[in-house]
């Protein structure tokens, strides 16, 4: 992908977002295991793949540098902590035929960071902003009042990823640094939960068939894989563009969730995702026009300035 920058970073992404889009799929055939025991492996076997990967790129200085700075090490332990609550959520989704509402929280995400940049960051919202959001409340609204119960699983998706995704922002460090530094930080709980289960005599790390064993080391490298492949994308494109095949990965759960898992989708469900989708027409449609102004915007500061007016 070494032509049109534009053209590889659209590869890129769809590469990252597809894997993640996935996902469902890979770790369904892990579906005997439970959730905390893949997440233990997928932590330590992430660790272990990025590790090789900072030796190759002869990266480990970024990492010193990294804990010389108490803010940016208490920071990335809240970004463990984020993103593992993340990954064991989505585990017990795709165990529990749970994959939909996994979606729906995927779908939810772009929204939910405009209600953060609201919050947290004090941004000021548009009027199309303010109507993407009005319409994901109504989403939650009608899943609570149609459904009978909260969507919780969708809510924690999309909020532990909107948060992690702040956190990340306002940290300067690269993707492959922050993974390891990341899944560095959530290896001593994995590590008190082997030992907790060993004493009931079931092993998190060992014991397996040699299928299992295969999976439960490659879900360490498919942690990272689009991770690295989101990163090339990100620095060939711009954020609209990025945004708009963000919604790649939560498309394929939803399909792969009704055509290969054969969950029902409910008609109040169907309504949810309706309110989400017009959502997320309405936020696009804002971030393309902001997209456009800043454009013009540029355009006119580079002309030259007329000294006779």
């Amino acid at each position: 992908m070494s032509g049109n920058p534009q053209v590889a970073g659209v590869g890129f992404g769809l590469l990252a977002y597809g894997m993640w889009g996935f996902f469902p799929l890979f770790f369904r055939q892990l579906s005997h295991v439970p959730p905390l025991d893949i997440l233990s492996n997928r932590a330590v076997w992430a660790c272990a793949f990025v590790a090789v990967l900072l030796t190759l790129r002869r990266d480990w200085r970024k990492i010193l540098t990294v804990f010389g700075t108490r803010r940016q090490v208490l920071m990335l332990a809240v970004a463990a902590l984020l993103i593992g609550s993340n990954w064991l959520v989505f585990l017990w989704a795709v165990a529990n035929q749970q994959v939909i509402a996994s979606s729906l929280g995927y779908f939810l995400t772009p929204l939910v960071n405009v209600v953060l940049g609201l919050l947290v960051l004090r941004e000021r919202l548009t009027r199309l902003k303010w109507i993407s959001v009005a319409l994901a409340l109504a989403a939650i609204a009608n899943e609570i009042v149609w459904l009978g119960r909260l969507p919780w699983v969708s809510l924690v998706l999309a909020g532990t990823f909107g948060t992690y995704g702040l956190v990340r922002k306002q940290l300067p460090v690269d993707v492959v640094s922050g993974l390891w530094l990341e899944t560095l930080a959530m290896l001593p709980f994995c590590v008190l939960y082997a030992l907790w289960q060993a004493e009931h005599a079931h092993f998190v790390f060992t014991g397996h068939d040699l299928t299992t064993m295969c999976l439960l080391v490659g879900a360490g490298a498919l942690t990272a894989l689009p991770l690295l492949s989101f990163s090339a994308a990100a620095q060939r494109l711009d954020l609209v563009t990025l945004g708009m095949l963000m919604y790649i990965n939560p498309t394929l759960q939803f399909v792969i969730a009704i055509w290969v898992f054969g969950e029902a989708l409910q008609a109040a469900r169907l309504l949810s995702f309706g309110l989400i989708w017009c959502g997320l027409l309405v936020f696009s449609w804002s971030a393309w026009r902001e997209y456009r102004a800043a454009g013009r915007s540029a355009k006119g500061d580079d002309q030259p300035v007329d000294e006779r007016a």
